[in-house]
């Protein structure tokens, strides 16, 4: 009897599951197996919103759900996304873009107004954004005396000739000006959301709009995010993920350990997990183009003495801190401008041609601090060091302090670790004395790293000041020299730059990572956003 009850019972079910879902196997087909992928990333999420987004990790999200007029292919090449169609003038000072048909997610067309209203707000002086800086890189007319408010919004270089039509006017030919309209503070916004929303605007899934490859779903600042395929995407079809999950993961002994139990596709490794992974067949290094350096704020007391910063500067090993400190294939930064950024007009990288900085060592960093003793009047200093709370960070600011106490006696670093939004917002207001900071860079250009120390640079949070300086980079930008001329400028600027008073450069990042390899497709750039996940999948 028992028998009998136990295979009525197992008959019901079968036949319940069958109405609930299982009709497709009924009728021979399989069951769709969602595929989503599952990243480890090592820093919060601080923005969603493409006008002032200014981190790595911001623009990978911001671009996996808002599309531009081009995007960076797998070749580093700019090919077209909402631009159907692109005509350049003769004299190469105006651009005109045919917006393709495609929808935001609410419904609403993408309009060349939306590309005219989201570069307004980019240079808008109310919004502050830190990037609006870039629509003069990118030779908008009037771009800078828009951003500083010299000029009406309405003077910039841009209009919508119609709902489809969109133009750009430069004031001079910037020969990468398209592969800039890749990154995300030249993406179009939806006026009438973005001011609807408010002061709310992409803080919420709620607040955030879509008309890229995804949409925002879910977010928990400080812990995870997640995008969802965006099916009212123009390109829905060439979308082959239905989701990706964003952890964020301080520790990466923890962030490792849900690689290896296959909760996670992705995890960046670094110190002694470098040395355990390297031998898996899931390992991959490459060098990086971030640079990590540490910004003196010239505001405060006793930290403006050229001297005192030349003796930081010498104080200690950089390929030290890359070779055992993180082992991740960074290297130690002796310039300012990475290695293997930009090809210059001799067809060679820049640092090939460019000199090596700060190789004189310790006893030339004694020496400055003796003079810098004698110039403030003090022989023994405390200096904070502000850094972010991510454990790379954490060990080369550790690895610092213990440096430069050891090499300038008197001195004594006071560490603080803070977030990184909370770290971008002490630098932003100047309450710090010196900051362990990182720039990646926004194209292929020296000067993506260059132009961030004019005076009136809105990245310039130390407060660097030099007018033969702020010259140089002038003369690279007015397109009245030639590309040869330009290069060997270029040159004599970060000189300038790093004979003391400028950033001090630490290590150019190396990136070595655990993949699971039925992962494919998704696009590491080297400059601009960090990865793009359009075309990536997961095959069995």
């Amino acid at each position: 009897m028992k028998k009998v009850l136990s295979l009525v019972i197992i008959l019901a079910l079968s036949m319940s599951m069958i109405g609930c879902g299982g009709s497709q196997q009924a009728s021979g087909e399989d069951v769709k197996k969602e595929k989503i992928l599952t990243l480890i990333k090592e820093a919060d999420l601080n923005s969603m919103d493409p006008q002032l987004a200014t981190d790595g990790l911001s623009f990978e999200a911001i671009a996996a759900t808002i599309d531009g007029l081009y995007y960076t292919a797998e070749d580093g090449s700019a090919q077209p996304a909402l631009a159907e169609k692109t005509e350049v003038s003769e004299d190469g000072l105006q651009y005109t873009f045919t917006i393709r048909d495609a929808k935001w997610s609410n419904g609403d067309p993408v309009t060349a107004h939306n590309f005219v209203y989201g570069w307004r707000r980019l240079a808008d002086p109310q919004l502050a954004s830190e990037y609006a800086y870039m629509l003069d890189v990118a030779g908008v007319k009037n771009g800078w005396l828009c951003s500083t408010g010299e000029k009406p919004l309405e003077e910039l270089g841009v209009k919508a000739l119609d709902d489809k039509t969109f133009v750009v006017e430069l004031d001079r030919v910037v020969p990468f000006f398209v592969k800039l309209t890749t990154f995300p503070s030249f993406y179009p916004s939806n006026q009438a959301f973005v001011e609807a929303q408010g002061d709310q605007y992409a803080l919420t899934p709620e607040a955030a709009l879509a008309c890229g490859p995804f949409k925002l779903s879910e977010w928990y600042p400080g812990s995870s995010f997640k995008v969802v395929k965006n099916k009212a995407y123009w390109d829905a079809d060439a979308v082959k993920l239905d989701a990706i999950n964003f952890k964020i993961v301080l520790d990466s002994q923890s962030a490792v350990l849900e690689y290896d139990s296959g909760a996670s596709d992705y995890v960046r490794l670094s110190g002694e997990l470098v040395e355990k992974y390297k031998d898996n067949p899931n390992f991959t290094t490459t060098l990086g183009s971030y640079l990590w350096y540490l910004s003196v704020n010239l505001k405060k007391e006793d930290l403006s003495n050229i001297n005192l910063n030349k003796a930081l500067a010498y104080s200690f090993n950089r390929e030290q801190i890359a070779d055992s400190v993180l082992k991740d294939s960074s290297v130690g930064a002796n310039y300012f401008v990475p290695i293997k950024l930009a090809t210059g007009p001799d067809g060679k990288d820049f640092r090939e041609t460019s000199p090596k900085y700060f190789t004189e060592g310790k006893d030339a960093a004694k020496e400055y601090w003796d003079k810098a003793k004698a110039e403030i009047g003090k022989d023994k200093l405390t200096i904070e060091l502000l850094f972010e709370d991510s454990e790379a960070s954490k060990k080369v600011a550790e690895f610092l302090k213990a440096e430069i106490e050891t090499t300038l006696a008197g001195i004594t670093i006071e560490l603080k670790s803070q977030p990184k939004k909370t770290r971008l917002t002490l630098m932003k207001a100047g309450e710090y004395e010196v900051c362990l900071t990182r720039w990646g860079p926004d194209y292929q250009d020296p000067m993506t790293y260059l132009e961030l120390f004019v005076s009136d640079g809105s990245m310039n949070y130390g407060g660097y000041k030099d007018p033969e300086y702020d010259a140089l980079i002038a003369k690279c930008k007015s397109g009245e020299i030639s590309l040869e001329e330009r290069w060997e400028v270029m040159k004599e600027a970060e000189k300038i730059l790093l004979q003391g008073g400028g950033p001090i450069p630490v290590y150019q990042t190396g990136a070595s990572n655990l993949w699971n390899p039925k992962v494919i497709g998704a696009i590491n750039n080297s400059v601009g956003v960090p990865y793009t996940y359009k075309y990536a999948d997961i095959i069995e």
